[in-house]
């Protein structure tokens, strides 16, 4: 079963690129963020021409909003509200073989790392917290559980371009860093892409629109990921992280990730 996950910066926007990377990649289940649609508007024809006939949506006009793909049938399916906001930033499915699969969008925390100045910033904060009550390790203890998406973090030096340049930048702050690593471990899960690129290697999945040549210059950082439990992780036999889309004419600044469980 081949899964990813992509931030596409608009569904509607990036149809032309969904297919292209459905045609070369053909992910068997595929988690997309920032849909920016109302689920009534949601292309869901032209993704079932694609072959994805099975689909939770769960949007909102202009902002937010995630989606789960599949070739495969659904034995479950759910979305839940966080923050107690109905922003649209979470979905989950159970899969063939026992596999719950979680789609997160996780805020992004605007441009001041201040939770007293930049209420976006504590909300992400907020939400990063209840991320790791949710995610206790009873609730994932010998489950086969796959959590992806965009969680708007680059935890590690190796997961940005220039760490001590960045550490005041949202995304890659001590205090993101430390709340997504807590809710990494409070999880039991682990990171599936540092499991096959050693945490010394740098690794990145966004490169911002800011600065034109950043593709080019590799400013990028790591803010998609994929989490797994310890049951699920003799099953993972690929990972991938697909730069090529970046450089597609009117890309989204994040590249699709892809794993492989057998």
């Amino acid at each position: 079963m081949r899964l990813a996950t992509w931030n596409v910066n608009s569904v509607r926007q990036r149809l032309q690129h969904l297919a292209r990377f459905c045609t070369t990649a053909a992910p068997d289940v595929l988690c997309l963020q920032e849909t920016k649609v109302r689920d009534a508007d949601f292309p869901a024809h032209d993704l079932r021409d694609l072959g994805y006939v099975h689909q939770v949506v769960h949007g909102q006009k202009g902002y937010n909003g995630v989606a789960i793909l599949s070739r495969i049938p659904f034995e479950g399916e759910g979305t839940e509200t966080w923050c107690g906001r109905d922003d649209r930033r979470h979905a989950f499915v159970r899969l063939p073989g026992g596999i719950e699969l979680h789609n997160f969008y996780v805020p992004s925390g605007g441009p001041v790392p201040d939770p007293e100045r930049n209420e976006k910033f504590a909300h992400k904060l907020q939400f990063l917290t209840e991320m790791a009550r949710w995610g206790r390790r009873g609730r994932t203890a010998g489950r086969r559980l796959v959590l992806m998406g965009d969680l708007n973090v680059a935890p590690l030096e190796t997961d940005v371009w220039n760490h001590k340049k960045l550490l005041r930048s949202v995304g890659h702050t001590p205090v993101e860093s430390e709340h997504l690593q807590r809710a990494l471990g409070d999880s039991g899960l682990i990171d599936a892409a540092r499991h096959f690129v050693p945490p010394g290697e740098h690794l990145y999945t966004w490169w911002g629109y800011r600065f034109p040549r950043s593709l080019e210059k590799n400013y990028g950082w790591r803010l998609d990921h994929v989490w797994v439990s310890a049951p699920l992780l003799p099953a993972l036999h690929g990972f991938r992280v697909v730069k090529e889309t970046r450089s597609w004419e009117r890309p989204s600044d994040h590249v699709p990730v892809v794993i492989e469980v057998a």
